[in-house]
């Protein structure tokens, strides 16, 4: 169902794609938009328990073409480092297809819990708690991933085999 990788040598590890998803704080959601054009949109999201989780209001653009068409990418760009003398950029990159959908119950606290931990850890924990226990203006989606790849330029795979 999903394309091999044409560059496999740039392949990297499972473990080091989830290492991308963990430590990087944005990506770009790509979706069917209206009249069938390509939406994407930067957020900033989780990665839990092999899921990619994010924030959205109740309604709008991105919440429609969920609704509408479940089957998103997700993008998250590691690293992107301009070589201007090689012409050339040296990165390490991530790509995600699933199907995204609303999340409720006990998982919507779990998420929600996560993200707050992400974007908020220095923050102590009786204010992270009071904003977990009080917000209810938050849609929470999930990306249950089916497929995903982490790349990287030629250059790190190059170094890595020296």
């Amino acid at each position: 169902m999903f394309r091999e990788m044409r560059r496999s040598r740039q392949l990297l590890t499972m473990d080091a794609t989830e290492a991308i998803l963990e430590r990087c704080t944005n990506g770009i959601l790509a979706c069917v938009g209206d009249d069938d054009y390509p939406y994407a949109v930067p957020l900033s999201y989780v990665y839990h328990n092999g899921k990619i989780y994010f924030h959205s209001a109740k309604e709008g653009h991105k919440i429609d073409a969920i609704a509408s068409n479940p089957r998103v990418s997700f993008a998250v760009v590691d690293e992107d480092r301009i070589i201007s003398e090689k012409f050339s950029n040296y990165y390490r990159s991530v790509i995600v297809f699933g199907k995204a959908r609303i999340v409720q119950g006990n998982e919507y606290g779990e998420a929600f819990r996560a993200l707050v931990e992400k974007y908020s850890a220095d923050l102590p924990e009786d204010i992270r708690q009071k904003e977990i226990d009080t917000c209810n203006r938050a849609c929470i989606v999930a990306i249950d991933i089916e497929h995903m790849t982490g790349k990287e330029s030629i250059e790190y795979v190059k170094e890595r085999e020296q």
